[in-house]
């Protein structure tokens, strides 16, 4: 039995100076591998009430609530350098946008904290209660 691994490199070197952008996480998969003119095609009415956003795509109620970045941490939008020819090859990918917080959409259901996304921010705060000192 023969086992292949490939490395993926992260050029961080540009972070201090990328654009903060807008993040939103939609509930979907667009089987699209490059450039989009976003902006021109994904201009959201958002309707805000307390803390949830409501907005329709493409027909489909989304219903979306700001997650912030846990304490510490910045996002990372990363963007891959060459294309790998194949899966078994190495990547390198670069620091093309960072955010401190982004937009979690669900189909039809508000966001709640039983959602992964939603646990995954929570987990840095419960990691650092698991394994960081203990204070008498």
């Amino acid at each position: 039995m023969s086992c292949t691994s490939t490395v993926t490199h992260v050029q961080l070197s540009p972070v201090g100076k990328a654009d903060r952008v807008p993040v939103h996480l939609l509930p979907c998969e667009v089987e699209h591998n490059g450039s989009a003119r976003v902006a021109q095609y994904f201009n959201a009415a958002v309707k805000e009430r307390k803390h949830e956003k409501t907005v329709s795509f493409r027909g489909r109620g989304l219903r979306g609530q700001e997650l912030s970045c846990p304490h510490g941490y910045t996002g990372l939008v990363l963007k891959e350098v060459d294309k790998p020819g194949s899966d078994q090859e190495d990547r390198t990918v670069r620091v093309s946008s960072v955010f401190d917080k982004l937009t979690y959409w669900n189909l039809e259901t508000p966001p709640n904290s039983d959602d992964a996304v939603v646990m995954a921010m929570g987990w840095p705060e419960l990691a650092e209660a698991i394994h960081g000192p203990v204070e008498d």
